[in-house]
């Protein structure tokens, strides 16, 4: 049977999610799978992950790799290979936990026990993925609506609330980019205290590693032994990569991230609780 490009895409990723999945421990999101496969696999580059198109139909913007990887994540979960109760959380199946990534065949081991009866989707090149949290979205659309300055002073707020005694001086002033954006001290549970030095960028593009590099050559001039650099968009592999490199670690925050830790220590925020009503009420009886 002839495979068209759109299927031998969608066979990479199911080899490529089941590698994810095995690195990850085998119970994840649907988000930190993909997140894996984009800043780690060798087989699908970042940039097929990150591309965005237009919708000839409505005009918004997609990401075609999200309506493939999801397809891809069907046809394991149909197969067997990965189980779910709410379609958010996977799980690796027995199945997927014993298969090796080098011995599975997409074509053998799941398109072929698949109903000949199901949908044939391949022919589809847009869909836009349901925000699980509509409050992250509305956050990154302010944030990246924000000046310089307010940002930075947020990224500052931020660190506070994380328990980073912040210089009232130093990144206080705004001169330019050039510099660092904070600088303080953070305690660690042992009592150990470690210069900290902040860098916030408020980008609509990746940032890469040059930029790490100069944040990095920044953090000499106060003798900073650790670095968070927090962006409003995201990261080059390469970026990640040269924030690990060297004694001085440099901790990546990126939108995703941002939102987080807005939740986790409700930082401009405020929860709000729901209910989802039982059967009881919705049943015909």
């Amino acid at each position: 049977m002839a495979i068209n490009r759109m299927e031998k895409f969608e066979n990479l990723i199911m080899i490529e999610v089941l590698k994810a999945m095995q690195a990850l421990g085998g119970w994840v999101t649907r988000k930190e799978v993909k997140r894996e496969i984009r800043d780690h696999s060798e087989a699908i580059s970042e940039e097929q992950v990150d591309k965005v198109k237009k919708s000839k139909k409505t005009g918004a913007t997609y990401r075609p790799f999200d309506y493939r990887f999801n397809f891809a994540v069907k046809h394991l979960i149909d197969a067997d290979f990965i189980d779910t109760e709410d379609n958010r959380n996977l799980e690796l199946s027995e199945k997927g936990r014993m298969v090796k990534p080098e011995d599975f065949d997409p074509i053998r081991d799941v398109r072929a026990v698949l109903s000949k009866d199901s949908a044939d989707d391949t022919d589809i090149e847009e869909e836009t993925e349901t925000e699980e949290e509509p409050w992250k979205a509305e956050l990154l659309a302010a944030l990246a609506k924000m000046s310089p300055q307010k940002f930075e002073m947020f990224s500052r707020g931020l660190l506070i609330h994380m328990g980073v005694d912040l210089d009232d001086n130093i990144g206080v002033r705004y001169v330019g980019d050039g510099g660092l954006d904070g600088f303080g001290h953070i305690t660690s549970d042992d009592f150990r205290t470690t210069r900290v030095a902040l860098q916030a960028k408020r980008w609509d593009g990746k940032v890469s590693a040059p930029e790490i590099d100069k944040f990095r050559g920044a953090m000499d001039k106060y003798n900073a032994e650790y670095g968070i650099f927090i962006t409003t968009s995201d990261f080059t592999r390469e970026a990640m990569k040269t924030a690990k490199a060297g004694t001085r670690i440099i901790t990546l925050i990126n939108g995703d991230k941002i939102c987080d830790l807005v939740a986790k220590y409700h930082y401009y925020v405020e929860p709000v609780t729901t209910y989802k009503l039982k059967s009881f009420f919705t049943d015909n009886e």
